[in-house]
């Protein structure tokens, strides 16, 4: 019996569109169904994933130390960061609140920038990768990146909530911006990760 041979889209000179997944020969420039531009690898998507990779951890930053919660009653405000906010919900007795808080808000963005960090050096073969871990980090940031603004939305959902007029209101303080920055920046960085870059590390190791 003769061995099966596989070969990629690439090998067989073809390119696939990024937007509409059709399959034109290698040397067309756009797609002629959707009109996007044709490559067959970026050349400067690492770069790409960096610097949004960046601008999300460095947003990140403030988004832990600013308020994300800010308090009025009466005429007293006082604010909450992520982590001390979630610690007073436990306290007073809310812990399931606490720990969605703390695994949207600290645990999510944590792996996902750990993940693409690791993807990154990876695919640019500057860090050891086994195959079978390179598609099952792929896949963790696709299925975290679906949660990453479930904090923002505990935010809303309290300062739409907690309103008592004159005698207490809950206003999202200025880590709620930044976090919401920082949960954009690191789906663009996500985005522009090309996953045929695992591909090529499959098929030349």
């Amino acid at each position: 019996m003769s061995e099966l041979i596989l070969r990629t889209a690439r090998e067989e000179g073809l390119v696939a569109c990024r937007r509409c997944a059709l399959v034109w020969p290698g040397g067309e420039a756009r797609c002629g169904r959707c009109g996007a531009r044709l490559t067959s690898r970026s050349s400067n998507g690492l770069l790409a994933v960096w610097i949004w990779w960046l601008l999300g951890a460095m947003a990140y930053v403030p988004a832990n130390l600013l308020p994300m919660l800010e308090t009025r009653v009466l005429f007293r405000t006082s604010g909450d960061t992520i982590i001390g906010g979630a610690w007073k919900l436990a306290n007073h007795g809310s812990v399931g609140v606490a720990a969605v808080i703390l695994v949207a808000s600290v645990l999510i963005p944590l792996t996902k920038f750990a993940a693409i960090a690791w993807l990154a050096l990876a695919a640019g073969r500057r860090v050891p990768s086994p195959a079978k871990w390179r598609h099952k980090v792929y896949h963790l940031v696709e299925f975290v990146g679906r949660w990453s603004m479930v904090d923002v939305f505990v935010v809303a959902v309290l300062a739409s909530l907690v309103r008592f007029q004159v005698i207490a209101t809950v206003v999202p303080g200025p880590a709620a911006a930044a976090f919401a920055l920082s949960v954009i920046f690191t789906m663009l960085s996500a985005r522009s990760f090309d996953s045929r870059l695992i591909w090529d590390l499959d098929r030349h190791p």
